[in-house]
């Protein structure tokens, strides 16, 4: 159940994942050139921060479009199990 149909929350969600991946890149790098341990540990704290960010938008957008908004009973039980089932993997 894809809610992702408005290009400005797509887009925001693209520009997201893309400075994460940059992120990411950044710590490869470090590695690569053998920076302190205290440097690298924070560009690693911001990665986390950005997934927790990226998480609870996605959350957000799934509470909005499938069950805050949701009319049908059946429906909004169904993404409410996708939430469950997704929280419990996540907060492994």
């Amino acid at each position: 159940m894809s809610h992702l149909t408005h290009p400005e929350d797509k887009s925001a969600l693209l520009s997201r994942i893309r400075r994460l991946k940059g992120q990411i890149e950044a710590i490869e790098r470090a590695v690569e050139a053998d920076r302190d341990c205290g440097g690298i540990l924070h560009l690693v704290a911001s990665v986390r921060g950005a997934v927790s960010g990226l998480t609870a938008e996605l959350i957000e957008s799934h509470l909005a479009h499938h069950i805050r908004e949701v009319d049908d009973p059946e429906a909004r039980r169904r993404g409410a199990e996708e939430l469950s089932k997704a929280l419990r993997i996540y907060l492994k």
